[in-house]
Parts: structure tokens; sequence; C-alpha cells
């Protein structure tokens, strides 16, 4: 069985940033987002933004990086990718240019035939209809809508005017709002006038002073509309799905919504499923703009952009979750636990094999700096990390379970701390100027586990590796006995001191299930709820399930601890039904689904 956890496990490169915004200043991270997923002469491939690739695979779980060649347009953002006959088409964001079209019949090889572009856009999505026409959608904006026009097959070129197709609700959408956890309403001109005055003034400079082109960015920054942006279509039995991504990527809430029509130019209706992509909680939270394929079995497939958003707020991983279509035609994607291990194959809906098990342990190590404590590395948070006092390779972090399970798989996340290092190559762009790393680095560590913390065994040794994979996935189907598990001989890019956002432990305990979840869920205002989880001591987490009927849970929120959550995704009017599950190192138990409950006046 082939297995995968998110984030997929690939080389993420480094990325230097120089914000105009920061007066140049160099913000340093790793970086892939905006994912085009296809299924192409038997190979799945992903094509994300500032990758300088594209990422290949044969079973959807071990991927591989190539380089695309440099006239590609590599440095522009939220690359899109179709099948269209015998070619592959390639764009990529241009927002002020015009954006030129690439085409080949073999993606990893080429030559990739350029067509040249007429107009310029942003987040652009082709589609290529059953009846061979061509439409062609696009936008990035919390001004504009998403963009919609049919294309000549040949020529790509516009037929016809576009159309505005989806645009931002965020007083009736509660998914649509910006912040954590979905937490602001866009901001009045006088908030917005407020808080550009106190940006100038923070900076040190004069209104004057800031760039033309960045003076929109930056008041668009502070009015707290949602940004309506990457669009993808699909179609289903007859019926078009037009998704669409929201709520900024540098919060925990970005998501992907979906609208449904009868034609490929609409008029589109809010699905009954939505946010259809929605991940707030867990490890690694986020879920926004993204692509839906279907796999070479003709299962489901939806890849969107994860975030972490420490060092920048374009520091961002990429998911890949189980999704489908139910028998009402709704568009689902299933995100429960969606950033544990899970089996390629199944049902969509299947919950995953081994249990979390690494949630809060003791953790020690061999040093740690102030403010990133070994702890760190456990509390299923990728935006805290123990980081050790050094770079030598004589630095451990050692985690204790309490006592010995059955373990099957180990995810090994490395994180980045501040780095400040010149530059090692030549900035290039305008409002997203910056290099990317071009050099193949190298990640290495070795793991080791024991029974009585005396004795050690090698888990995986990777301290002669010449890959760069920050995010490992090691998976032992058959599992092996374990209490204590050591990280060490750790070296890094750059020559930096280690950090470790989490080991994670996976496998099955043989006690019992946690007792039914006892909780109460009540609407507070029209876009949001307040779910209230009674404590209970057998319990690691819970899953907060939602949905528009008993039978389609298809929302969930992982939190891991009791007491009050909110949940900012509701959509004015529409009924809403809420389970709370309860998980621990044995199992999963389902709690007892309910009506959300309406506050009382």
């Amino acid at each position: 069985m082939k297995y995968l956890c998110n984030p997929v496990n690939i080389n993420y490169r480094y990325q230097f940033n120089a914000d105009p915004r920061r007066h140049g200043q160099i913000q340093i991270c790793r970086e892939a987002a905006d994912p085009s997923m296809i299924f192409f002469q038997g190979r799945y491939y992903i094509f994300a933004s500032m990758t300088l690739g594209v990422w290949v695979s044969d079973d959807l779980a071990t991927w591989e990086n190539h380089r695309l060649p440099r006239e590609l347009p590599l440095y522009d953002y939220a690359p899109d990718v179709r099948v269209m006959g015998d070619w592959v088409y390639y764009c990529a964001s241009r927002r002020e240019e015009n954006c030129d079209r690439y085409r080949t019949k073999d993606i990893l090889n080429g030559p990739y035939e350029k067509l040249e572009g007429s107009f310029p856009y942003w987040d652009p999505n082709l589609f290529v209809d059953d009846d061979g026409r061509v439409y062609f959608y696009w936008g990035c904006s919390n001004i504009t809508p998403i963009w919609g026009v049919e294309l000549d097959p040949v020529t790509l070129e516009p037929l016809g005017e576009k159309k505005a197709l989806v645009e931002g609700h965020p007083f009736e959408i509660g998914y649509e709002r910006v912040g954590e956890d979905n937490s602001l309403l866009p901001a009045s001109e006088a908030e917005i006038d407020a808080a550009y005055h106190a940006f100038h003034q923070r900076q040190g400079i004069s209104e004057a002073q800031v760039p033309e082109a960045v003076r929109p960015l930056i008041r668009g920054m502070f009015s707290r509309r949602p940004y309506i942006e990457g669009a993808w279509m699909d179609k289903h039995e007859g019926r078009y799905y037009l998704q669409y991504a929201c709520g900024g990527t540098q919060y925990n809430t970005y998501a992907d919504g979906v609208y449904v029509g009868d034609s490929p130019m609409g008029p589109f209706v809010l699905a009954d499923n939505n946010p259809y992509s929605y991940k707030p909680g867990g490890f690694l939270p986020g879920a926004g703009h993204g692509s839906t394929m279907q796999d070479a079995k003709g299962s489901f497939w939806h890849a969107a952009t994860m975030r972490i958003s420490k060092n920048h707020d374009f520091e961002r991983r990429v998911g890949l979750w189980p999704a489908g279509f139910d028998q009402d035609g709704e568009l689902f994607c299933n995100q429960r636990y969606g950033d544990w291990p899970m089996a390629v194959e199944g049902d969509p809906w299947r919950n995953p094999a081994w249990m979390l098990l690494s949630a809060g342990r003791t953790m020690d190590a061999s040093s740690f700096t102030e403010g990133h404590e070994p702890g760190k590395a456990a509390e299923e948070n990728v935006q805290t990390w123990w980081q050790a006092a050094s770079a030598e390779r004589t630095e451990w972090l050692q985690m204790d379970l309490g006592r010995e399970y059955a373990v099957h798989a180990v995810q090994v996340n490395f994180a980045d701390d501040r780095i400040d290092i010149p530059c090692p190559g030549k900035i290039v762009g305008g409002s997203q100027a910056r290099y990317i790393e071009e050099r193949d680095l190298l990640t290495q560590w070795k793991l080791e586990g024991s029974v009585d913390g005396q004795t050690w065994f090698v888990i995986e040794d990777q301290s002669d590796a010449n890959t760069d994979l920050s995010h490992n996935l090691i998976i032992r189907e058959d599992g092996f006995q374990v209490r204590y598990l050591r990280l060490s001989d750790m070296a890094v890019p750059y020559g930096q001191k280690p950090c470790i956002s989490g080991l994670r432990v996976f496998g099955l305990g043989k006690g019992e299930k946690p007792k039914v979840p006892v909780f109460r869920a009540v609407r507070t205002g029209g876009l949001d709820m307040e779910v209230t989880i009674e404590p209970q001591t057998d319990t690691v987490g819970y899953n907060i399930l939602f949905g528009s009927s008993p039978e389609k849970l298809y929302h969930s929120d992982m939190v891991f601890a009791p007491g009050k959550h909110r949940v900012g995704a509701m959509i004015c009017g529409r009924n809403c039904f809420v389970r709370v599950d309860a998980f621990n190192e044995n199992g999963i138990t389902e709690g007892v689904c309910v009506p959300l409950e309406e506050e009382e006046a």
C-alpha cells in the first residue's frame, strides 16, 4: 500500500524575497503554492509557484522535482497547466504585462512552443469542455472579481468580452473573511486611512516615498476585504464547478469555495457544500488556491496551498486530499485528518489506519535556544519549533511516548528560524522581487528507537542523504515496537541550527478509545458558531465536523483542547449540522450529530 502525509514530501526551494514594503530587506523562507495538478500520459504532475520545476509521480505518494526550461515564466505566480489533446498548455501570472502561453507534448524534455500573449491576467485557469470549446478564468484581487471568457481553441485569443463570474461577499459568506479563524470583517474607509498613515509612520517615510505601484497594494492590505482568486474549473455529469480561493494565504482559514452552473460561463450559484476545501486546524492548516483532478482509477484528488507564514507571508507548502462528488452532485474534499498518513487508495472518507501518538509527549534535547524548547516539537503546531543551540551534528532531540507502542509512521518536519545570509543570486522581478535558490541543498539526519532508553536501533538513516526533504515520511506497514525516539546527526541547508516543528509519530495503542464527547454548538451571529466541548481525560484531540445535513458533514476543524472553539465559516441563512468526534492513540469515537442551535435573542 502507498501512503502520503501532508505536506507533499518534496524539496521546497528557498526564496530570497526583497519585499518593497520592507525597503528591500531580504526575507528567506521555503515556498511552494498554488498547485495545478494534472494526469498526463500515465503520470501525475504538480506545477506550483516558485519551484523552478514540476513535481512528478507515478503513484501520488512519491514525488520528484524536475527542473523546467528557463524560458518559461518560472518567477511568475500561479502556474496553470491543462491537457488539450496531445498537448499540455502552460502559463503563469503577470498582472501588468501580457502573459505568454507555452505548449509541449513532453513535459520533462520539451520543447516548449511559445504562444504570444495578448492580455495580462493573474491566477489563470484554462478549461477544455467536452465539445472542444475552450474557456479561460482568472482573477486575484480584493476589489475585482473572477473573470471568464471563451477562447479560440487554436489561437487562444478571447472570443468576445470578459464576464464577471464570482465576487466576494464577506458579510454573507463567513469563510471568505480574512484573519485567523475568519475573524475580521472588511474595514471602513476611515479605518483604512488610519492604518495607511500608521504604516507610513512605522516605516519612517511619507506617502510620497511609497512607490506608486505599491500604494494600492498597501491600502488593499488594510481593507480586510478578501482576495477572490485562484480559479479552477471542473465538469461533472453536465454541471460546471467553478472553484475559487479566499480568506488570505497567510491565515489558517485559506480555503477553496465552489460555485455551480449549467454553462461554463454561468450563471453560477454558491454550492450547498461550502467551503469545499477548508482545513483551519491540525498541525499544518490551510487548504486554498488549488486544483481538482481524477487519477488513473477514477478517484478524485484536490491539491491546495497550506500555510506556515512565520518567516514570510508566502512561506507555504502543498497538500493533497481525497475528493469527489456525492449522489447529489456536491463536490467534497476530505480533510478531517488531513495532515496524518493516509493510504492513497480506498474510500475518500476513509479514516486513518494509524493514530497520532506524539502530541504533547515529553521531549528532551542536547540543547535549545530561548523560546524554542524541545517540547515545541510535539505541540502539533507548524509555527513553533525546537531549535538546537548549535549547528553541530552532535545535537539531538528525543521523545518519550510514555510507554511502548506499535509505531507505523514517523514524519520528520524541519523548520526554518530566521536565516540571515547574503543572497546567493540575482534578485529579479517587480512587486514580488526575489531570487529562488537554484542549488540542490541537503537535509540530513538519523532516527533511532528504543524500548528501554538504553539500547537503540536505527529506524531510518538519512545522515548521508543527497536530498533536501524537510517533511520526510517514514512508513513501516508492519510496525515496530518503541517507546523512545531520538533524532540526531542533523545537517540542514546554509549551516543553520537544526529546527524541528514536528517529530510526529503514528501508530496504534492497545487501550480504550475515548468516550463519546459531550458538546454544544451555537450559532453566534450569522457567520460564526461556538462549539463548547466538555473536558474528558481519555482524549488527545477532537474533530469538529459540520455540514448541510447529518449525512454531509464535509467540513472539519481539528482542535487539541476542550472548551470553547469558534468556527467562522458559516453562511448566512443556511442550516448546519454539527458533530464532534474524539480521538486518542487507540482510535476515533464518533459523537452525536445535532442541528446547530440558534443564539438566544
